[in-house]
């Protein structure tokens, strides 16, 4: 038995409905194809028709609709990473990673034909969208290609030691600049931003010989840096006591020299004094000679201080024979 509360559909439906439906059809699918919008992180590629007629910034645009004009959103502003080596993947909770190992990327050849994996890391952003989209078919593949090709070439002309050690800045930095010349050439619209070195170790097959060869090094490094700070130690003071020795012994020389000097002109003083008084003189020389004589005998007085009493040991005249 039919429900007697449904109301049957009486008539054809009207041409008017149908047509409005078909317009706000038509309005919705202007609408929704007529906008977009770019992230602040973003730029967007515009193509007219398939041609390319600009670069859109950040912010709500107007395009034309129904597939007409078309938007490629690129992400410009955001630092993108690619692993060598190795693989980060995030599982589960966000702080909680599984790596994975990729020998076949980080094991090469050093140029001591020593064996070494390095696993490393590049950073890079997007400087040119529309190269980006365009110029290379595939880019990821290109990026790691060439990333690959200078970090090989870079640690196979180094050594092992210099590899794990000294060299670790120079290959980042000569990584980052070769990377980007190659890539620029290719015009891949990239900028490559850090070439970061992580794990560098030998081969687990030789991995506890190459740390007893460290080691080795390590301690002929330590007993060389002793032997450095005991020489350092020990010529500074050598040095110093020789110097010193040198100043007594030019001091000395020159004492020696100025006495000379001055008994020099002292004799030349007195020659002067002779020749004018040869008598004077000769008695004056005389009596310094008996006063530097008897100097040390005490209860001798051979002159008194007012030449009152005088000890007439030399006759003062004129020398004629026998005693004086």
């Amino acid at each position: 038995m039919a429900d007697r509360n449904v109301t049957p559909i009486k008539g054809p439906v009207k041409l008017s409905m149908i047509i409005l439906i078909i317009v706000a059809v038509v309005v919705v699918g202007f609408f929704s194809t007529s906008f977009f919008v770019v992230d602040q992180t973003e730029e967007a590629v515009m193509l007219t028709l398939g041609k390319f007629t600009g670069i859109a910034e950040p912010g709500l645009h107007f395009k034309w609709p129904l597939g007409i004009e078309k938007n490629f959103n690129v992400s410009t502003r955001v630092v993108q990473t690619e692993q060598f080596g190795f693989r980060t993947d995030k599982a589960g909770v966000q702080t909680t990673y599984n790596e994975r190992s990729f020998p076949e990327e980080s094991t090469m050849l050093t140029g001591d034909l020593n064996i070494v994996d390095v696993e490393w890391i590049i950073q890079y952003r997007i400087s040119d969208p529309k190269a980006w989209l365009f110029n290379v078919e595939d880019r990821n593949k290109t990026i790691r290609d060439i990333s690959q090709s200078v970090i090989n070439m870079l640690v196979g002309d180094r050594t092992i030691l210099d590899v794990m050690g000294s060299q670790r800045v120079a290959i980042e930095q000569a990584g980052t600049e070769l990377m980007n010349s190659t890539l620029k050439s290719y015009g891949l619209g990239i900028d490559i931003i850090a070439v970061k070195l992580q794990n560098i170790v030998p081969p687990a097959g030789v991995q506890a010989a190459f740390e007893d060869v460290n080691k080795a090094i390590q301690d002929m490094n330590r007993l060389i840096s002793e032997g450095k700070e005991a020489y350092n130690k020990e010529i500074p003071k050598a040095t110093g006591q020789a110097d010193a020795m040198v100043q007594v012994a030019k001091g000395y020389a020159t004492e020696r020299v100025n006495k000379a000097s001055g008994d020099v002109a002292r004799f030349k003083a007195v020659y002067e004094e002779y020749r004018k008084s040869p008598e004077v003189t000769r008695d004056r020389l005389y009596y310094e000679m008996i006063e530097s004589v008897f100097a040390n005998e005490k209860g001798v007085e051979l002159i008194d201080s007012e030449l009152g009493n005088f000890l007439p040991i030399k006759s003062l005249g004129t020398q004629t024979g026998g005693t004086k």
